[in-house]
This record gives structure tokens, C-alpha cells and sequence, in this order.
């Protein structure tokens, strides 16, 4: 089978080409540039709605999974915009060329998402349940009407309704591993509303199943939904060396900046894995000075420059810290 796909070099889009690959299938990548190894390509610029002629030519299915990240940085006017744009843009490009194509390719798998329910306590959602009216709804169902002229006689449409995907290599688990490694990891808020979770394997193999059954319509790729107190428990218990001890109250992904407390050896490795896992946040580490005293006369100036060098600010005790209400996380860490 011959599969064209978009968001073919992001996280999903990264395993789903391996798989294929492994199954004897052939991946072809729908790039805005160039493609990043030898795997065939075809070039479009979603932005404006351009692709390339004859893109769909000898392709048996489409997985379209492009889109702005919604985890990368805040929800401003500016962000939501590029949100939306993305998945309208970007669908209703791979529409038009379905419909201006003589042979269109027989299979289309959309990217979609669960936020099309919203926040729904604990009633049990299936396909059929309705879309809710905040913002990660709206995209969705935008995404998906976009999507809708694409299901003809001659083109299977699926929508990939899915969760949160779960892999260490990447997404969610890749950013919340260093914190529960280093014993700082715990709930978000009370921990009783709802995680909708699917591994990266489970996703793809999903992915794989739709692309050779015939399914159509919307698909939760979501197999077993947990609370997130019940998921921070188990993620605490695969690294059962160490001991949660800190509930965060907002995603983390969402803080700007983190001050971490403490100078010491858990404090200087946490911030590194700050660092390696959130490159864009602001990492404050304030040092306590019985720690420094200990280390010689020259540790605060040692410290500062070597933090300093890989983008950290570092405070103690006795000076003025830039830090707003509100836009701070703070970590306590062990010295």
C-alpha cells in the first residue's frame, strides 16, 4: 500500500513511516521543504493551501495528522489563530486536491482529537456524543468539516479522534518522566478528572488497522481512560525508587517560569532536566548558601557562570529575584 502523510517527521507521524516501512508498505512524506531521509516526498505549503501537482497520483490512502502542537506555548489570540489555521488550512488543501484528483486515493485517515467532547465529568462518551463549545472542541470540529466533502463512493473517511499518545520518546510522558524520576512528580490539582491516554504503539497500530479495515466515520483512539490521580500513581510506582511528593496545580507545560530551591546535587540535576525537557522556560535556581559556604568562596561565582552558560539564572539567598506572581512554578528540591 502505498500511504501519503502529512506530519509525516512529528511524533505519531515519526512511528507510523517505521511501522510501515516494517510491514512492506510504502510511506511517502507530504513535506513543506525537503524530506529528512530517503523516504519518497511530495512538497505542499498548507499555509497557502498549495500542493504539488499530481501529489495524490498512485496513492492508495491518506494519513493527514499535520497541525500546529497545542502544547508548545501559551493559548494566546495569536496562538489559538495558528491552531486553527493549521488544521482548516491545511484539510482543506488535502480536500480539494481529493476532489480534483481523477483516481483519488480509495482511503483518508484525518486527525482529529477527544477535545471535540470537552470536559465531560464522568459520563461515558462514545462517537455519537456531541461536540462541546470550548475552544479545543471548535478546532476539532472544524478540522472534521473540512474534512467531510473527502467521503465519496470512491474515498473511505475515517477521523482519528485521539487521545493523549504516551510514549518516552516524546509528547506528554517525555515531559513529565524527568519529574517523577527525580521524586518531584505528582497530580494535577485533586487528580479526579479524566486522562484519555493511548500509547504511541496502540496509536499506530490503530492507525494501521483503520488503514486495512473498513471503517469509517469518527474513531476514539483512546482504549482505556484512567483519572489523572490513578496515572500519576501508577507513573510514581514504575519509578517506585522515588517518592512523589509535589502536586502541580497547572500543566506544566503551560508555566513560563521554574524556581527551583535548593543548589545542591538533586537541585543541579533537576534543573538540567528542566532544561533538556522544556528548552524555552526560564529555570531559576536560587542556591542556599550553607551549601555554598561549604563549597568554597568562589561557588556562587562558579555556579552562576556554569548555569549561565547553558541559559539558567541563578540567584541566593540575599539578593532581589525577578519573580511575579503568576507566572512562577515553584520546586523545593532536596539540597
Amino acid at each position: 500500500m502505498r500511504v501519503l502523510i502529512s506530519g509525516s517527521t512529528g511524533f505519531i507521524g515519526t512511528a507510523l513511516v517505521k511501522r510501515l516501512l516494517e510491514l512492506g508498505h510504502e510511506p511517502v512524506r507530504l513535506v513543506r521543504s525537503t524530506s529528512p531521509d530517503d523516504v519518497a516526498s511530495v512538497r505542499w505549503d498548507p499555509a497557502a493551501e498549495t500542493i504539488d501537482d499530481g501529489a495524490l497520483d498512485n496513492i492508495d490512502a491518506v494519513v493527514h495528522l499535520a497541525g500546529e502542537s497545542i502544547a508548545s506555548s501559551r493559548w494566546t489570540d495569536a496562538q489559538k489563530a495558528r491552531i486553527m489555521d493549521s488544521r482548516v488550512k491545511g484539510t482543506r488543501t488535502l480536500a480539494k486536491a481529493m476532489a480534483a484528483a481523477e483516481n483519488p486515493p480509495a482511503i483518508f485517515l484525518s486527525g482529529s482529537a477527544i477535545g471535540y467532547y470537552g470536559d465531560t465529568d464522568d459520563q461515558h462518551i462514545t462517537e455519537e456524543s456531541a461536540a462541546a463549545d470550548d475552544f479545543a472542541a471548535l478546532v476539532t470540529v472544524a478540522w472534521e468539516q473540512e474534512a467531510a466533502p473527502i467521503a465519496t463512493p470512491r474515498t473511505r473517511l475515517a477521523y482519528l479522534r485521539t487521545g493523549i499518545v504516551l510514549d518516552p520518546s516524546g509528547g506528554a510522558l517525555k515531559e513529565q518522566l524527568p519529574f517523577f524520576k527525580l521524586g518531584i512528580g505528582g497530580r494535577i490539582g485533586d487528580g479526579t478528572q479524566w486522562f484519555s491516554w493511548i500509547s504511541l504503539d496502540d496509536e499506530v497500530g490503530a492507525i494501521i488497522h483503520l488503514l486495512e479495515n473498513d471503517v469509517s466515520g469518527p474513531v476514539n483512539l483512546t482504549p482505556n481512560p484512567v483519572t489523572n490521580g490513578a496515572f500519576t500513581k501508577a507513573l510514581g510506582f514504575l519509578h517506585r525508587e522515588y517518592e512523589p511528593a509535589f502536586f502541580f496545580w497547572e500543566p506544566i507545560f503551560l508555566v513560563q517560569r521554574v524556581l527551583i530551591i535548593g543548589s545542591g546535587v538533586v537541585g543541579t540535576e533537576l534543573c538540567g532536566e528542566i532544561i533538556d525537557a522544556f528548552p524555552r522556560k526560564e529555570v531559576i535556581l536560587i542556591g542556599r548558601s550553607t551549601i555554598l559556604r561549604r563549597a568554597g568562596p568562589d561557588a556562587h561565582r562558579l555556579l552562576s557562570e556554569h548555569w549561565k552558560k547553558k541559559g539558567v539564572k541563578c540567584y541566593f539567598n540575599q539578593e532581589m529575584l525577578p519573580v511575579k506572581d503568576g507566572d512562577t512554578h515553584y520546586v523545593t528540591s532536596a539540597g
